[in-house]
Parts: C-alpha cells; sequence; structure tokens
C-alpha cells in the first residue's frame, strides 16, 4: 500500500531536525481504519521510534468460549460479540513490518497473556528482534478464572540494536488498575506513560497497529511525542481521535479519514 500524502508530510516534519514539533508548535497524530499489517507496509523502513501495541489475540477466543472473563461480552464497537481476533499465524507478517519500520536502537513493546507469550515470542525474535524480558502489569485487583484468578498481564519487551531504557530504575512489575467499563481490553494510559518515557525523547515518534481507543497516543502526546495510530473498527478510531485531540494533539488533515474501502 502507498503511503499517503498526509503521511508523507508528517514523516517530512519529523526528519527535521528544528523544530522537533510541527511548524504550529503542535504534537501530531494520524490515524487510519485499515489492518494493522498493511498499514505497517504503507510505512517507511526505518522510519518509526516505538511500537506499543495490544493485538487481539487468539487465545482471548478460548476465555470468550467458556465465559471466564467479563471482558468478552458484546461491544458497541464491533459488530462481532466482541471484535475480530487477530489469529496467531499472522504474528510473522505483522513482526516482520514491525520489525522493518523501527529504526535501529529502538523498542518494541507487546501486551499479551502467558498463552500468547509463548507464540510470540520465538517468532519475533527469528525476525530480528532481541527480547529482554516479559513485563509484569500488575492490575492490584483480581478477575475471573478459576485457577489462580488473574490479575496480571505480560508486556513483552523487544530491542532492535541496543538501546539504553532512560530510567534504569525501574522495575519490572508495573502497578496499575485495569480500565473498568471503558473500550473492550483498554489499558490504562499511564502505563504506557511509563512504556514512552523509558524508550524515547521528546519529538519522537510512537506508534500502535491495534491502537482501539488510543491509550499509547494519550500517553505519547503527554510526553511531547507524536502518534500515529490503525484499527480495523469504525468506533476505535472516533475514541481515539477524540481522545488524542483532548490529550492537545492535531490529526494531520486528511489521514485521520483514510480509508481502505
Amino acid at each position: 500500500m502507498a503511503r499517503t500524502e498526509a503521511q508523507s508530510s508528517l514523516f517530512s516534519e519529523l526528519e527535521d531536525a528544528a523544530p522537533r514539533l510541527g511548524a504550529d508548535g503542535q504534537l501530531r497524530f494520524d490515524l487510519a481504519r485499515v489492518d494493522a499489517v498493511e498499514w505497517l507496509r504503507s510505512l517507511d523502513t526505518d522510519s518509526v521510534d516505538l511500537i506499543i501495541t495490544d493485538p487481539p489475540y487468539e487465545s482471548l477466543e478460548k476465555h470468550r468460549a467458556v465465559g471466564t472473563t467479563t471482558r468478552l461480552k458484546h461491544s458497541k464497537a464491533s459488530s462481532n460479540d466482541w471484535f475480530q481476533i487477530f489469529p496467531n499465524a499472522r504474528f510473522p507478517e505483522l513482526f516482520r513490518e514491525v520489525f522493518r519500520v523501527l529504526k535501529k536502537h529502538r523498542h518494541f513493546y507487546l501486551f499479551c497473556d502467558q498463552e500468547t507469550m509463548f507464540a510470540a515470542k520465538p517468532i519475533a525474535v527469528d525476525v530480528g528482534f532481541r527480547f529482554w524480558k516479559p513485563l509484569v502489569w500488575d492490575k492490584q485487583k483480581i478477575g475471573m478464572g478459576y485457577h489462580y484468578r488473574s490479575r496480571y498481564e505480560f508486556v513483552l519487551f523487544f530491542e532492535k540494536g541496543k538501546r539504553k531504557l532512560n530510567d534504569l530504575g525501574v522495575p519490572d512489575v508495573l502497578s496499575f488498575p485495569r480500565i473498568h467499563k471503558g473500550y473492550p481490553t483498554e489499558k490504562p494510559a499511564e502505563l504506557s506513560e511509563v512504556l514512552v518515557t523509558q524508550s524515547t525523547s521528546p519529538g519522537e515518534l510512537v506508534i500502535d497497529p491495534f491502537c482501539g481507543s488510543g491509550s499509547a497516543g494519550v500517553a505519547a502526546l503527554r510526553h511531547g511525542r507524536h502518534f500515529m495510530g490503525s484499527d480495523i473498527c469504525d468506533e476505535a478510531i472516533q475514541i481515539s481521535s477524540q481522545r488524542l485531540t483532548e490529550a492537545g494533539g492535531k490529526a494531520t488533515d486528511g489521514l485521520s479519514r483514510w480509508r481502505t474501502d
């Protein structure tokens, strides 16, 4: 998929050494309603400073089938009973594109459960990433389940090249309460803020190919980073656009309305 004129304009801005913000002094965001892998293919090689994402992983279908999590109830965000799952079989093409668009000496964070971790980690390593460790998101209160009720989720920490974290004193257990009555599987923006501030500098570009309600983008904008994201759900794009605007970002003209149909 060819890159749009709006995308080209944004990347041109980001490549300028000064100013680090847009010409009008504002941070920029761009949203696309499109398949994650297709969207990544439209981006330039070595053009992104950080990727934080939370795919709707395949193992969630199992939980939906047995009804072990309240997150899998009907959502207005999808014509399905929840939303479209991203199958594990697509991880190779996803991670190849993630690795390609990410600049050298940069980080990639992947939210997942313990079952998906065993599938995703070796594939990401095969495409070239170095795997450091799983970070643990402690949700502070237990959720649903039968065999030791769930209270945590993993954030897999990958590296392309070699980049030091900005604060070596941050622990590998990050405690933030889960979001109640929000978008399905919504992550607290404060959690992504830790990842953004650890792995980027002001003025750099953060992306999320499964942006959902835009929490990673909100985290990026709060700390002076630009943001680009995609999602296949119209409501996700609408919610994200509103949240990112409220966080002080300015949409690049046209890209927030970019569609594949």
